[in-house]
């Protein structure tokens, strides 16, 4: 059994029900356009992206009309709040600050969905590869119990060798039965994650398990975590700035009388102005101040909070990262040797050189060698997408 010839495309052993080929980059296509999760923050993006409107339009005036007995008797007047610069900056300020977090956000959640169908898809890869491994190990381990048979037959070995090979032979007919069905699940599960059903395989991956490029991610960038919890503060202190103006806010009033029949000209226009200003007698808004300074403290503390966490999870998934590979390149190193040996001592057995029990030895080390090798291909694959989740920029794709 050749390392290559083990990280081919992979065959599901229900290949045949599957329909649809998925490329990696289709999977994450289809779970960004049809899953529940991208819906849910582009909803939060389009609900912020009305309040940044409502918070840019201009209030509208009231009319209203009257009559009294005492002349003149038509009254018709308009009020019109003035929507005044400091008054209008803040509130605009606040909504738009707002938009930012929830943009930055929504590109956070695009790469976490990314980054978990990706992973969702690396792990099928290696749960298929794992199945196919077992799935040789099974037939190498019929054909080790037919060579125990022949050699039984001609008198060279024992019942116990026989015994032996065909209870190594059923034990991994069953561990190849639950691989199988390992990688069933895994695939189902990246089917509901790209939104299709999770009843029955409808898809076949076609992409290899690769070790992750060196490249490392750019230095310096603005991670999103902390670019959206910054866009919040800065939205919380124009909101309390928003409180502390909005108690006076003042509004001008016009309209015009009708109807005095002492005026010389009938039905005349008489003008009215006016002016008003909210009086804190009752309410001081004190409770709004205070509800948007606590909101202010709270955004302070997340983002505080969101520095320290994301610079620990970027420099943990480095760590993971380095960890990996060198596990990778250590594993890579012994899978040729394992198989050699196993081929060797198989050869060598058919030809009485050695006793049954050191071919299921080496069998038994190749497989866990190779078994181990396809892990730390995940694991690397996996850790390199966290990083690249972790320090994603707002314009990328």
């Amino acid at each position: 059994m050749r390392l290559v010839s083990v990280l081919t495309p992979v065959l599901f052993p229900f290949a045949l029900v599957a329909q649809q080929q998925v490329t990696r980059a289709d999977a994450v296509a289809a779970a960004l356009a049809r899953g529940a999760r991208v819906a849910l923050a582009r909803a939060d993006t389009t609900a912020a992206l009305g309040a940044a409107r409502a918070a840019r339009a201009f209030p509208n005036p009231t009319v209203s009309g009257s009559y009294t007995k005492d002349t003149p008797n038509y009254h018709a007047v308009g009020e019109l709040p003035l929507d005044l610069p400091w008054l209008r900056g803040a509130r605009i300020g606040a909504a738009e600050s707002a938009r930012d977090a929830a943009r930055y956000r929504f590109a956070f959640e695009r790469a976490a969905i990314r980054f978990d169908v990706d992973t969702t898809y690396t792990r099928s890869l290696a749960a298929a590869l794992l199945a196919r491994l077992s799935r040789r190990t099974a037939l190498d381990a019929d054909s080790l119990l037919r060579i125990a048979e022949l050699r039984r037959d001609v008198g060279d070995v024992s019942e116990l060798d026989v015994r032996l090979a065909a209870v190594n032979a059923g034990q991994l007919t069953n561990a190849a039965a639950d691989d199988s069905l390992a990688a069933l699940e895994k695939l189902l599960s990246l089917q509901l994650q790209m939104g299709l059903t999770g009843d029955q395989p409808a898809i076949l991956l076609v992409d290899s398990l690769r070790p992750p490029p060196d490249s490392a991610p750019t230095e310096g960038r603005v991670l999103l975590p902390i670019a959206a919890a910054e866009a919040s503060l800065r939205s919380a202190e124009r909101s309390l700035a928003f409180a502390r103006r909005s108690r006076f806010a003042p509004s001008v009033q016009f309209g015009f009388d009708t109807g005095d029949p002492a005026s010389p000209i009938p039905h005349q226009l008489l003008p009215v102005v006016g002016f008003s200003l909210p009086f804190p007698l009752f309410n001081f808004g004190r409770g709004d101040v205070l509800r948007a300074a606590a909101e202010r403290d709270r955004a302070s503390a997340e983002l505080d909070l969101a520095r320290r966490e994301t610079a620990a999870a970027v420099a943990r998934a480095r760590r993971d990262l380095v960890a990996a590979r060198d596990r990778l390149r250590r594993s890579a190193g012994l899978v040729e040797s394992a198989n050699r040996v196993a081929t060797m001592s198989l050869q060598a057995y058919s030809e009485g050189a050695i006793p049954l029990a050191n071919v299921l030895e080496a069998q038994r080390n190749a497989r866990e060698i190779l078994a181990r090798y396809i892990d730390d291909l995940a694991t690397a694959d996996a850790a390199a997408r966290a990083l690249k989740m972790l320090t994603a920029a707002p314009d990328e794709p």
